[in-house]
């Protein structure tokens, strides 16, 4: 019973396969390989945007410091929502990649900016030499919440953006993509979204994300970024076997639809032992209100997954869950007779 993280779910055989097959032999470095070629071609056609540049990086983290490093000057200002990863999770990585920009926070319900309170937040800065300027917007999708903005809700933010780059940060951008049953090219640039960070990690693959730039212009400047980051694998075939694993028959689709039917299985469990949560469920990630007795059993059969308060009186307490391709529908039954009791 591990719902703590999707990041802790074991690897795909799929993608095991194509690593042991990657390593035959000897293959050119630095994304020189042949593999990453196929890797391109593939990113292109999902996404139906045939000039756009595709670069693979080890981390989430990564992916999104260096997307918005060519997005923001050091004097700007990246907008995103309150919860958001690069706020909270990044350690500063976004700011020290950007040579300092500053995040400017904004709020919403279920995770996700609005249109209006975004244009607020940028009609409040800039104008003066004396604070930052309006820089790029960040989107998470699906949110930290786990709540799924659709593509009209992207193209309403990236409106709001004002002409303003829009990154998106796709660490579940498969778990989001599948549950509102969109197109790849609908979710991004149709939407208006400038440089998405496409991640593989939580979703299954052993250590690599996507930068998928769809103006290839800032191209060059990405692969300045990536080298003097010291994100520039040399062995780079070991990433690019995994993402054209990930890609191939459609498996990144199946592994997030799986995660997602897991996460809809509890929360349908959840429901009829009377257990509300605090977000909509849309993709793969649960908040749900648990009784004290309840978190006790739990933790005596040493289920994992994350407390967000106290266990300090008899009160329900808040929980994330997290569903991952592995889950099973016997880790999520054994689960919910745990909550009943």
């Amino acid at each position: 019973m591990f719902f703590a993280s999707d990041n802790a779910s074991p690897v795909p055989p799929q993608v095991m396969a194509a690593l042991a097959e990657a390593n035959q032999g000897y293959a050119m470095p630095y994304g020189n390989d042949p593999i990453m070629a196929r890797v391109r071609a593939r990113i292109r056609a999902i996404f139906e945007a045939p000039e756009a540049a595709v670069y693979l990086v080890a981390t989430g983290t990564a992916a999104n410091s260096l997307s918005l490093a060519i997005a923001c000057p050091p004097w700007g200002a990246v907008f995103c929502h309150r919860q958001a990863h690069i706020e909270a999770d990044e350690c500063g990585a976004p700011e020290f990649y950007t040579g300092g920009a500053k995040l400017v926070l904004v709020d919403g319900a279920e995770g996700r900016m609005t249109p209006g309170a975004l244009a607020a937040a940028i009609a409040r800065t800039g104008g003066s030499v004396h604070g930052v300027q309006r820089g790029a917007v960040s989107i998470t999708n699906a949110t930290e919440a786990g709540t799924v903005y659709a593509p009209a809700a992207v193209a309403a933010l990236t409106a709001a953006a004002g002409g303003l780059p829009c990154h998106m940060d796709g660490a579940r951008f498969a778990n989001a993509l599948v549950a509102s049953g969109a197109t790849p090219a609908e979710m991004t640039w149709r939407a208006g979204i400038d440089i998405l960070s496409f991640g593989g990690t939580k979703n299954g693959l052993l250590g690599v994300e996507a930068v998928v730039i769809f103006d290839p212009a800032k191209a060059w400047e990405f692969e300045l970024r990536r080298k003097r980051a010291g994100h520039l694998f040399s062995k780079h075939r070991y990433l690019s076997a995994q993402m054209l694993a990930y890609l191939s028959d459609d498996l990144w689709l199946t592994l997030a639809r799986d995660a997602n039917a897991m996460a809809q299985r509890m929360a349908a469990g959840l429901a009829a032992a009377g257990v509300t949560c605090d977000h909509p469920v849309e993709a793969n990630i649960l908040f749900p209100r648990l009784p004290r007795a309840a978190h006790d059993r739990l933790h005596a059969a040493g289920a994992a997954y994350y407390p967000m308060e106290a266990l300090t009186d008899d009160r329900p307490a808040l929980a994330r869950l997290v569903c991952s391709w592995s889950t099973t529908e016997a880790e999520v039954d054994a689960f919910l007779a745990l909550v009943s009791g």
